[in-house]
């Protein structure tokens, strides 16, 4: 993908400096604790597993320090080059910035303003408007506060863990989380909120939370199509690479690399087919009305 010629984009909230690597305080090891407490206080076992953590307490053992074991899976997050970092940082900026010119025709086209998201760059964990960040949850958009949260770590990630590595791969990922922004703004999650709120199960919920997540695939093929035409960015194997990470990362997959077996009822992103060809429609439709997912 060529993009270091581009502009780079103004709503990059950069947090990789104040970010914690594994290291919680302990009032945000209160918190993490809290639920757990309310749970074990509901039930005989539960409330004897609370009176011998205060014992050991007592005894100089701090259970808190239990909730430490992640940090050497957190710390993969630290940097190791801050070149290479700072290469990506900027790489990130220049994509976000071509989804801003893009999506701003897009919305004119149709009559409508486009604004912008923030995105917040972090390592090893941050606060957002949705709760608690971290490397272990992946770049993700939140309403609330209109941002997308994505620890740089993630694109090492994509790479040796799921074996989907290339630049593309990356920009597709950023591009999938902006297309949860135009689903915001144009008011699709509200909608889906309220819809899941009215239903009496999972299964439902999950199927609809699934055509939210492939329309945002079919939005960052969207955003690939004009990337093609107006930047001329695209190169050589791009679209396969997106294609392949979009496969990387369905619910099938990664159902059977954790546990050998796949469960569809319990979907929330859609199977590595129905990613690849979501993304695929709007790479070759490049139209709102070709995503509607639903």
């Amino acid at each position: 993908m060529k993009w270091e010629d581009n502009r780079e984009s103004s709503n990059i909230e950069d947090r990789r400096s104040s970010s914690n690597y594994g290291s919680s305080s302990r009032s945000g090891n209160m918190a993490m604790l809290l639920p757990i407490i309310k749970m074990l206080l509901g039930t005989k076992i539960g409330r004897i597993v609370l009176v011998v953590g205060v014992v050991a307490y007592f005894f100089g053992f701090n259970p808190l320090a239990l909730l430490d074991s992640s940090s050497s899976t957190q710390n993969q997050s630290k940097v190791v080059n801050q070149e290479v970092d700072d290469r990506s940082a900027r790489f990130v900026s220049a994509v976000l910035a071509q989804t801003e010119d893009i999506w701003a025709q897009v919305f004119k086209k149709y009559g409508a303003t486009y604004e912008e998201p923030k995105l917040v760059l972090f390592r090893g964990s941050t606060r957002s408007g949705c709760g608690f960040a971290s490397s272990q949850t992946g770049p993700f958009y939140c309403p609330a506060d209109k941002k997308i949260y994505l620890d740089l770590s993630f694109f090492d990630e994509l790479s040796k863990k799921y074996n989907a590595p290339g630049d593309f791969a990356s920009a597709y990922v950023i591009a999938h989380e902006v297309g949860h922004h135009v689903q915001n703004l144009v008011g699709t999650l509200d909608k889906v909120q309220k819809a899941k709120q009215s239903f009496g199960n999972d299964k439902k919920s999950n199927a609809l939370q699934v055509k939210v997540e492939l329309q945002a695939d079919c939005y960052a093929g969207l955003w690939a199509y004009h990337s093609k035409k107006i930047f001329n960015s695209l190169e050589e194997g791009d679209i396969e690479e997106a294609l392949n990470a979009a496969s990387a990362i369905g619910d099938d997959t990664l159902q059977k690399r954790a546990q050998g077996y796949v469960v569809p009822d319990s979907f929330t992103h859609g199977s590595s087919a129905q990613r690849m060809a979501w993304f695929k429609k709007g790479f070759e439709k490049a139209t709102l009305e070709a995503c509607n997912s639903f």
